[in-house]
């Protein structure tokens, strides 16, 4: 029976590695594949007033089909700080506007595109591995010092150890699934 403070220790350890997995995911989905995804503008950012913004909280993003992102400025005088801010941003777009509307058509990746978007990928999901387990070593460190100066018994302690590994591998195999999933997703023609 594991004690409130290794339950305590445990859960913190988990809520900390699904929140890795969550960045994880949220960054992987601002990778264009040849698709349009009005996600990828969320990391491009814009002048606004002197402020660094992204794209999304001064224009309406969309993607009226699969292959176009529309990006409707809240202010006309923006259009021209939006365009320069996705060319800046280096995403492989380039930007058009009628006035109006700034549209990005998305075009097919090239091979080269895809292997270098595979290797950004991948070396993501190694910092997130690598965080996870950062966070696995915190974890039995905090179950020693208990043991040590707060009185858990060793056995509590070892069992929360074992928990704690769980714990890593089941938030490693969700890390290793999301980058099999994106690489699926970039390789698709």
């Amino acid at each position: 029976m594991l004690s409130d403070r290794a339950k305590e220790i445990l859960n913190a350890a988990d809520e900390k590695m699904k929140d890795s997995v969550a960045f994880l995911e949220e960054d992987l989905k601002t990778y264009r594949v040849g698709k349009a995804n009005p996600s990828i503008m969320n990391n491009v950012i814009v002048s606004y007033y002197g402020t660094p913004t992204p794209v999304p909280q001064v224009a309406s993003v969309s993607a009226p089909d699969a292959k176009t992102i529309a990006i409707q400025p809240w202010e006309k005088k923006m259009i021209p700080a939006i365009e320069k801010a996705i060319m800046d941003a280096n995403i492989g777009l380039t930007p058009q506007n009628n006035g109006e509307i700034i549209r990005c058509v998305v075009p097919a990746l090239t091979e080269e595109r895809r292997k270098e978007l595979i290797k950004k990928a991948r070396g993501a999901g190694e910092d997130t591995k690598v965080a996870i387990r950062n966070f696995r070593r915190e974890a039995v460190d905090l179950l020693k010092k208990a043991q040590k100066n707060e009185g858990m018994s060793e056995d509590t302690e070892k069992e929360a150890e074992g928990e704690v590994q769980k714990i890593t591998d089941k938030n490693v195999k969700a890390v290793d699934v999301l980058i099999e999933e994106k690489e699926k997703d970039i390789l698709k023609v």
